[in-house]
């Protein structure tokens, strides 16, 4: 598949690679263009440099000319916070898709059983989603939920309060309250790496207030959830995410969905959906 032609994900921030496994150079896809990274400068097939960042424990890069920085995550630079990047995993799916399944409560119990759900408690309550312009950014709050699990350090279930929010079309994060620290919130983002409009791989990585549990048991709880929704995301279809009107029927869990797509269409975006990558 060709560079896409996109304005909107070209001019745009992508995390294509964790700083620890910049040791030697290697060739990655973005956005249909073959990139290479490494201990030098990132650069694309014919060896034009391209802009970097280093960022979040991720080296960001673009292959336009973004009007704006890369978004803010002030629990990064809180010190007394647990770091844990949680490794890359590569999905046959838009990136959209995983940002869209990130975002959906209503699968917990079914997919994540016994861990952030389970049955009879299936029911997503009422919770607000909106655009916010100020920031150019899609927030869903109020949500709630009941969780098996609500961390790491938890073994038994109750009811969690929630924050999503999307700060660019192919970042999305979870805010929640910390077991440890309940006048805190845990803070979890979602990098992903388009590579094809059907293809990308994805980090989480995680701000936590922990001082308890090992870095393994953490990197453990994460990597069992992203890899669960990893053959749901996988098995969806279409691929790429439709942004048409009654493409597919929502319900009204969909609520963030719902302003996501919206504001992807505002963007005009057309990588990663069927309206096409051209």
């Amino acid at each position: 598949m060709p560079r896409t032609t996109d304005p909107v994900a070209l001019n745009d921030w992508y995390a294509v690679a964790s700083l620890t496994d910049l040791a030697i150079p290697e060739t990655t896809r973005l956005l249909g263009q073959d990139i290479v990274i490494g201990p030098g400068p990132c650069v694309m097939a014919d060896g034009s440099a391209l802009p970097v960042q280093e960022r979040y424990g991720c080296l960001w890069t673009t292959l336009g000319t973004p009007e704006r920085g890369i978004f803010d995550i002030p629990e990064s630079r809180e010190n007394d916070r647990r770091f844990v990047p949680c490794g890359w995993v590569t999905m046959r799916a838009s990136g959209l898709r995983v940002v869209e399944n990130f975002l959906d409560m209503a699968h917990f119990p079914f997919v994540h059983t016994d861990i952030l759900g389970s049955e009879p408690h299936t029911e997503v309550p009422q919770y607000d989603s909106e655009i916010r312009r100020d920031v150019d950014e899609v927030w869903a709050t109020n949500c709630t939920f009941f969780q098996s699990r609500v961390a790491a350090t938890e073994t038994s279930g109750a009811f969690v309060h929630l924050t999503y929010r999307v700060p660019s079309p192919f970042v999305v994060m979870l805010y929640r309250i910390c077991p440890s620290a309940p006048d805190r919130l845990d803070a979890i983002a979602l990098f992903i790496q388009p590579m094809e409009a059907g293809l990308c791989r994805a980090q989480p990585v995680m701000w936590l207030v922990d001082s308890v549990s090992s870095h393994q048991a953490l990197l453990r709880f994460e990597q069992v959830i992203f890899l669960q929704d990893r053959i749901i995301v996988e098995n969806q279809r279409p691929l790429l995410l439709p942004l048409e009107a009654r493409a597919e029927t929502p319900t009204r869990a969909d609520s963030s969905s719902i302003a996501y797509r919206r504001w992807l269409k505002e963007k005009g975006l057309r990588f990663g959906t069927t309206a096409g990558a051209a």
